[in-house]
């Protein structure tokens, strides 16, 4: 744990894991604007939501408390895998020959094998401790799936997992650990929804996208009262429960004896993008720090480069509230590339709020961009990553040669968000030269931007 020039890993004691998650909207400048109701198009209420989740999620959605104490249960489950470790880069920064400091922040530690349970685990205790014994909800990659389908395990409930069918399809070694973990597991669009069979009934054969599944899970959800909904991004209740992140890793780099001048995270939804930014936007916001952050995207879909800001609902089949956000059209499918986690057409409210604000900044990188720069990350390494921790690593990269083109040294933090141990798929498609970069499809968009519901707020 010493900070000499020999070390590369700065692990915490468990005495030092955050007590609390950081809400990043008790120092916004400017509130986010509210959630509206699908028909009304007015402010949802409490009442509004309580078919989809408990009333303890629900408060922490709107809530504007600076910190929000963490359970001890859920805490007790953190310690199996938390603090995770802050890792210096340095036979990354040798093989670029750069001045600059590069730092990773791993959350592939974890059982399920990325930074999912940070959420999965509170989500499903507050479910438990409301009495509800079934969860449903969708995965893209299956990250998301697998940390719930655990934290289920762990508190006793069921999960029922909507997995997008094209990923439901490269990864099968991800739904069988969602199956090992006790989860059903279903493609999506499927014919068990109303909303699964109208796809398919117009696309037979329909890749299926994070709005369908989310679209099928909202469903079940919403027709049986002894099941709730879990999200595993975009809400504010689930990037608050990522900040734990972010919290280590202001305490890992005090013994690092440095700190960040850019922090990136890759962005989907925006959880893990959200758990190690936000504490570092909230430094800035109280003048307490002045670190450039950074979301990257993939091209293919890129909700906050090319996306419009407004509100648009969050699922295909226009179940879920009306959030305003950079969105690309809840109909928009985008191309099967291999970072299923990052395939969503919408990005969280609050990451576009701090977009809109100049708060923080937002790339778009293509696919094999990606896979390049994660392949020269585990050579040098040796961790294989995620296909959507690539982007973080692609930027990272651009980061660190910007910094030896100019002559100067900045320490560069990126979320290291999952490990890519279940995409072995993806990095042979790589190697064969199966994989391509796809263009953004602008009139794809255009198409499904142009049935963004009118709201007058």
């Amino acid at each position: 744990m010493a900070n000499n020039d020999r070390t590369r890993k700065y692990l915490l004691p468990e005495s030092k894991m955050p007590q609390a998650w950081y809400n990043i909207a008790a120092d916004l400048p400017v509130p986010p604007k509210p959630v509206l109701h699908p028909g009304t198009k007015q402010p949802v209420t409490p009442d509004d939501l309580a078919p989809l989740f408990p009333m303890a999620l629900i408060g922490q959605e709107v809530s504007t408390e600076q910190y929000i104490e963490i359970p001890e249960p859920v805490q007790e489950v953190y310690r199996i895998y938390r603090p995770s470790p802050l890792i210096r880069a340095r036979g990354l920064e040798k093989a670029l020959d750069t001045p600059a400091r590069i730092y990773y922040k791993y959350e592939g530690v974890s059982p399920a094998g990325s930074h999912k349970p940070n959420t999965a685990i509170a989500q499903a205790y507050y479910n438990k401790a409301e009495g509800i014994t079934r969860l449903t909800t969708e995965t893209g990659a299956g990250q998301w799936g697998s940390a719930l389908s655990m934290a289920c395990a762990f508190f006793g409930m069921e999960c029922k997992v909507f997995m997008v069918r094209v990923s439901y399809n490269q990864k099968p070694y991800r739904r069988a650990m969602m199956e090992v973990y006790g989860a059903q597991v279903t493609a999506s669009p499927s014919t068990e929804t109303e909303s699964g069979r109208a796809i398919l009934a117009k696309h037979p054969d329909s890749p299926g996208s994070l709005g369908i599944a989310i679209s099928e899970a909202v469903e079940i959800a919403a027709k049986d009262p002894e099941v709730k909904y879990s999200l595993g991004s975009v809400l504010n209740h689930v990037l608050l429960h990522q900040t734990v992140i972010g919290q280590e890793t202001f305490a890992q780099f005090e013994m690092a004896g440095d700190t960040p001048d850019v922090v990136i995270g890759c962005a989907g939804g925006g959880s893990n993008f959200a758990g190690l930014a936000f504490p570092y936007v909230g430094r800035n916001l109280r003048g307490e720090g002045n670190a450039r952050i950074v979301a990257v995207e993939p091209y293919a879909c890129p909700s906050l480069t090319k996306g419009r800001f407004a509100y648009d609902f969050g699922d295909t089949a226009h179940l879920t509230p009306l959030v305003k956000m950079h969105t690309l059209g809840s109909s928009f499918i985008p191309a099967g590339i291999h970072a299923g986690g990052l395939r969503y057409h919408g990005m969280g409210p609050l990451v576009s709020h701090l977009l809109d604000l100049d708060l923080i900044e937002a790339v778009a990188v293509h696919q094999l961009e990606t896979f390049a720069s994660g392949v020269q990350f585990a050579r040098t390494e040796g961790i294989v990553p995620a296909p959507e921790s690539n982007h973080a690593i692609a930027v990272a990269v651009r980061e660190a040669l910007r910094c030896k083109e100019e002559g100067v040294s900045r320490a560069i933090v990126f979320n290291l968000s999952g490990h890519g141990h279940f995409d072995m798929q993806a990095y042979m498609d790589y190697h064969a030269n199966k994989l391509q970069d796809y263009e953004y499809p602008e009139e794809e968009i255009a198409m499904a931007l142009a049935g963004l519901p009118v709201v007058n707020i």
